[in-house]
C-alpha cells in the first residue's frame, strides 16, 4: 500500500486555499511557499494516520503553528514602510492601495493576532472552529481579535472604513 495514497491529490485540490493562507500570514510569497512546503513535507510523514479524519483542519493548525514558531526565531519586527504617495491619497476606491495598507497593518501584528484575523474574517470561520485551529479557548479567539483589531486601528487609521464594518458586538459571540 503507497503511504502517500490521497495526498497528491489532497495537495492539488487544496494548494491553492493553503497558501493563500500562508500569504496571509506571512504576507511575503516566497516565504509563504517555504512555509506552506515545509507543512506539507510534514503532513506527508502522517498522512496515512491523517487521511481517515480532517487533513485540511490539520494542514491550517500546522501552518499558524509553524508560522508563529518562525517569528519566535527571529524575534525582531520587520520595518514596514510608509505607503508610496499617489495623486489619489485617501480614496476609498482604490482597492490596491487599501489591501497595501492591510498587509501592512497586519504584519505589524503579533503572528497570534494575524492568524485569529486571517481565520476568523478571512477564511469566516467561527470563533470556535478558530478555536479548535489554534488550540486556545473560544474566550482567547475573541480577546485575541477585540486586540488586534484595537491594533489595526491605530496603525492604520485609513483602513477604518474597512473596520467600520466589523461590529464589535460580533466579536463578542
Amino acid at each position: 500500500m503507497d503511504p502517500y495514497e490521497g495526498f497528491r491529490e489532497f495537495v492539488r485540490a487544496r494548494q491553492r486555499s493553503l497558501m493563500r493562507t500562508a500569504y496571509l500570514l506571512t504576507g511575503d510569497a516566497p516565504q509563504a511557499e517555504d512555509l506552506l512546503q515545509t507543512v506539507l513535507m510534514r503532513t506527508a510523514r502522517h498522512w496515512r494516520r491523517l487521511s481517515g479524519g480532517n487533513p485540511e483542519a490539520y494542514v491550517r493548525r500546522a501552518l499558524v503553528n509553524e508560522h508563529i514558531s518562525w517569528r519566535r526565531r527571529l524575534r525582531a519586527e520587520t520595518p514596514t514602510a510608509s505607503l508610496p504617495e499617489t495623486g489619489q491619497q485617501g480614496d476609498p476606491g482604490d482597492e490596491s492601495l487599501t489591501r497595501m495598507a492591510l498587509q501592512r497593518a497586519l504584519m505589524r501584528l503579533t503572528p497570534r493576532q494575524r492568524a485569529v484575523l486571517v481565520l476568523r474574517y478571512y477564511e469566516d470561520r467561527s470563533v470556535e472552529e478558530t478555536a479548535g485551529l489554534l488550540g486556545c479557548s473560544a474566550g482567547t479567539v475573541k480577546s485575541q481579535t477585540s486586540h488586534a483589531l484595537g491594533r489595526l486601528r491605530a496603525l492604520a487609521p485609513e483602513l477604518a472604513g474597512l473596520l467600520r464594518d466589523v461590529d464589535p458586538e460580533e466579536v463578542a459571540r
